[in-house]
């Protein structure tokens, strides 16, 4: 059997060495306690450099007389165990055969016969995934950890306190439960080994103190080594009992089990409440994104929305296509800073007023400077980024402006992949910046894509090497908007699991070709002012719109609000003048442009009135009206007429 001779190691306290024991002869002990272990007590000694033992300086005559240190000498470690809301298995041997069961364990899963191996009298070990475990600290004498491991119901309902004298088993928990084990590696000394596995918990037959009791006291003082507390010398004597030589010590396996089900339990109340936060915010998000894209008559466009991966909470992309008249639409796509459902809220406000100062048809810039202006008064501390174009097929441009966000990429027919990066000003929501307006080519066969940054930012490579390759993989694609977005989304890597909301707008201007070439046609005249530009105006509509083999009743209302457009600019205007007329395959289109910048207004006229009413005119026949500034001083009044189906 192994005796320890121990020290604590505390600042300013005197240090004795315990004697040491002569092998012939040994120092009468004073006599146990009832049921004392084999450890005896710490005292608090004077480091002593030569080892002699030599006794302390006398403390002064006023110094009060030192507390009496407890020991636990005279304290069981079984009943220390039985005290222990955990679950404790002492096993030795390779079969780890059972030397020890504490109560809370024998309440959980039962008695069992000592000695007998673990696989066969211990299923629950097995089941928990503990043997394997058990063998392998057997073999390396490492202790080994398993978290949070499920027991099922059978096991005590609340973590048990000590058993009562002669209890019985208790009923069992009515629910399964977590547990974590760590199985630590011990020595028991061979003497004791038969007298433990005949009776776990008591004395040996010589009536010695159990080995249970030294080898886990031994554990206890090596875990006290270890946080710095105590320092420990494990000393082997020749024999356990006088003339007797110790024997080679056996070899086992401390099973710990913590009940960890409130910790379990907690952190899936955890999750389980940020799962609902997030599916809350994540459906927010997509009920504030349009249920579906407008379809422009000279455009094709296809979206993508994917959140974040279940970890990360939702964030606030968004996008969106608004169709402005004239044949003419407005893209965007944004991204609010931050996460959760503040994010996703702003977000929808964004989006929100961003469809209303579109229907104002203003330039750009102008809905950037709004938008700055409103995202300050929703949140002074959020920020957000935008770009905002504008497509007019009567150019075949792409007019935008851009709010701290990434470039516009545009894809000729030929696969080159152009950066519409400039011009850019800051995030909306920083105030006290002019934004500027910019424009890329965007003619037939040409294709633009816009993205957040979700879709090219990685945390290991700057964000410019992402937009790098996302031009090859633009450069290569092919196919239909949607088409398009599917791929670029699976040739950047983007999974379930992406840790970043993404979000992808691709537009396509076709190239008419064939039959769909007859569907899209274009005709303007040039007006000089004076008494015979409305004579002019409304033998030119006749013409193109016969020619078009429009109906009659279509014909004569697209003549009427041509005439009508163009008497208004004669009288308020300013030349130059232009009459243009454009048909799609879903709609006439009528725009009467002037160098004047002051837009009609549609007002009541009284009877007794002889002019003020062809606007108004216009309103009732046709579809829709509106009018914008243009970019070069002036303004632009149309109206459309929807095409009968055929």
């Amino acid at each position: 059997m192994n005796f320890t001779r121990w020290s604590a190691r505390l600042p300013r306290t005197q240090r004795r060495t315990a004697a040491r024991a002569d092998r012939g002869a040994r120092r009468p002990k004073p006599p146990a306690a009832a049921g004392g272990g084999s450890v005896p007590a710490a005292r608090g000694e004077h480091a002593d450099p030569s080892g002699r033992g030599e006794p302390p300086a006398a403390a002064p005559s006023d110094a009060a007389p030192p507390a009496a240190v407890p020991t636990l000498d005279g304290l069981s470690v079984h009943d220390l165990l039985s005290q222990v809301p955990a679950l404790v298995a002492v096993v030795y041997g390779p079969e780890h055969r059972i030397a020890y069961l504490n109560d809370t364990y024998v309440e959980l899963f039962g008695s069992r016969a000592p000695g007998t191996p673990a696989r066969q009298a211990l299923p629950e070990l097995r089941e928990l995934g503990l043997l394997p475990l058990m063998d392998q600290v057997l073999r390396s004498g490492k202790p080994r950890t398993v978290k949070s491991r499920r027991v099922p119901a059978g096991g005590p309902a609340t973590p048990p306190g000590p058993r009562r004298e002669g209890a019985a088993p208790g009923p069992g928990r009515s629910r399964h439960g977590y547990y974590t084990f760590t199985c630590s590696p011990i020595e028991m000394a061979a003497p004791r080994a038969v007298a433990l596995a005949e009776s776990a918990g008591e004395r040996a037959v010589d009536g010695s103190p159990s080995p249970v009791d030294g080898a886990i006291r031994e554990a206890a003082l090596r875990k006290a080594v270890m946080n710095e507390t105590v320092a420990m010398e494990t000393v082997a004597t020749e024999a356990v009992a006088p003339g007797t030589v110790a024997a080679e010590p056996i070899r086992g396996v401390l099973v710990f089990g913590a009940d960890v089900t409130d910790q379990v339990e907690s952190a899936e109340r955890l999750r389980a409440s940020e799962r609902l936060q997030r599916e809350a915010a994540v459906t927010l998000q997509r009920s504030l994104l349009p249920q579906g894209l407008e379809q422009p008559d000279d455009l094709r466009v296809a979206a993508t929305y994917q959140p974040g991966g279940t970890e990360a909470a939702v964030g606030g992309d968004w996008y969106d296509v608004i169709t402005l008249g004239a044949g003419r639409t407005a893209l965007v796509i944004g991204d609010v800073m931050g996460r959760g459902v503040r994010a996703a809220a702003v977000m929808g406000q964004l989006r929100t007023a961003v469809r209303a100062y579109a229907r104002l048809d203003l330039p750009p810039h102008e809905v950037l400077q709004l938008l700055d202006g409103l995202a300050s008064e929703i949140d002074p501390h959020q920020i957000a980024t935008c770009v905002y174009a504008v497509h007019d097929p009567n150019e075949n441009r792409l007019v935008y402006a851009s709010a701290g966000h990434l470039p516009i990429l545009v894809r000729d027919p030929d696969g080159t992949v152009r950066r519409a990066s400039e011009p850019t000003g800051p995030p909306l929501g920083t105030g006290g910046w002019l934004h500027t307006t910019g424009s890329v080519q965007l003619g037939p066969g040409a294709s633009a894509v816009l993205y957040t940054d979700g879709l090219v930012e990685r945390r290991d490579k700057d964000i410019y090497d992402g937009v790098a390759a996302l031009e090859r993989v633009f450069a290569g694609a092919t196919g239909s908007p949607q088409v398009m977005c599917d791929r670029l989304i699976r040739a950047l890597g983007i999974t379930a699991e992406h840790d970043d909301d993404v979000a992808v707008l691709v537009l396509q201007h076709p190239a008419r070709t064939g039959h769909d070439a007859e569907l899209f046609h274009n005709a303007a005249l040039e007006l000089l002012g004076g008494v015979e530009a409305a004579p002019r105006a409304r033998a030119f509509a006749s013409g193109v719109l016969a020619s078009w083999r429009f109906p009659m009743e279509l014909r004569d209302l697209g003549v009427l609000a041509a005439s009508e457009l163009v008497a208004n600019s004669l009288q308020h205007g300013t030349p130059p003048m232009r009459l243009r007329l454009r048909r799609t395959d879903r709609r006439l289109i009528i725009e009467v442009t002037d160098g004047d910048e002051h837009l009609p207004r549609r007002r009541r006229a009284e009877p007794v009135d002889e002019a003020g009413r062809g606007i108004s005119i216009v309103a009732t026949i046709a579809s829709s009206w509106g009018s914008r500034r243009t970019p070069g001083g002036g303004k632009a009044v149309w109206c459309e007429f929807a095409l009968p189906a055929d």
